[in-house]
């Protein structure tokens, strides 16, 4: 199973997180409620994929790892986009982040992008647990293996800031991540992340290895 960042793992039960922490008790109340774990930008351990649960609120987040058995299903950020869940998603009217989804969507795929929501709005999606709020940023994701133009994620970042949330974008590479709106100032060098840790890089896509 080839394994990204982001990608939110639906798994058996909390039995099967090992964590090097105690628990604390949300987290079983998490998974109980949603037994969804996301993919962590950090290295194997053991031949475990590193995890991270998330809590009701943004500082409630505990890191775990997962063992590829105790893994049911894959989903993607690219899957919620390609399916357009926020479309059957009951609160899309009344979330900001969640409205914005369809413009995002022709946006980016106009221009032949493959991406994806993250965060609160794509756990929301994947699990049908109202996890975004009013004043949720959109985070997404927007994976583009070979190069993207210094002047196309200019164009991208102004379209963002027409809609009425704030969009977070996360340029993907092969080798880690950059934030769409620093590469888009194309002033280098950018922080850079990747599995084993940041990094500044003049050209993210000459970066290879990385989750």
């Amino acid at each position: 199973m080839e394994l990204a960042p982001h990608d939110l793992l639906r798994i058996r039960d909390r039995s099967g997180l090992v964590c090097r922490l105690p628990r604390p008790l949300w987290v079983d109340e998490t998974l109980d409620r949603a037994p969804l774990v996301v993919v962590r930008r950090a290295p194997l351990v053991d031949g475990m994929v590193p995890a991270g649960v998330r809590g009701r609120t943004r500082d409630l987040r505990f890191a775990a790892y997962i063992p590829t058995h105790a893994i049911v299903e894959r989903i993607t950020p690219e899957q919620l986009a390609a399916k357009k869940i926020w479309r059957t998603c009951p609160r899309t009217r009344q979330i900001g982040a969640l409205g914005v989804l369809e413009s995002v969507d022709e946006l980016l795929t106009a221009r032949g992008l493959t991406w994806g929501p993250t965060g609160s709005v794509g756990f929301e999606l994947a699990s049908g647990v109202p996890t975004a709020t009013a004043t949720s940023d959109l985070d997404l994701v927007i994976r583009v293996t070979n190069h993207l133009s210094v002047e196309m994620a200019r164009q991208l970042v102004q379209a963002f800031t027409r809609l009425p949330v704030r969009v977070d974008g996360q340029l993907e590479t092969p080798g880690g991540a950059v934030s769409l709106a620093e590469y888009a100032r194309g002033e280098p060098p950018v922080l850079f992340r990747t599995r084993t840790g940041p990094r500044l890089v003049n050209t993210p896509w000459m970066e290879m290895g990385g989750i």
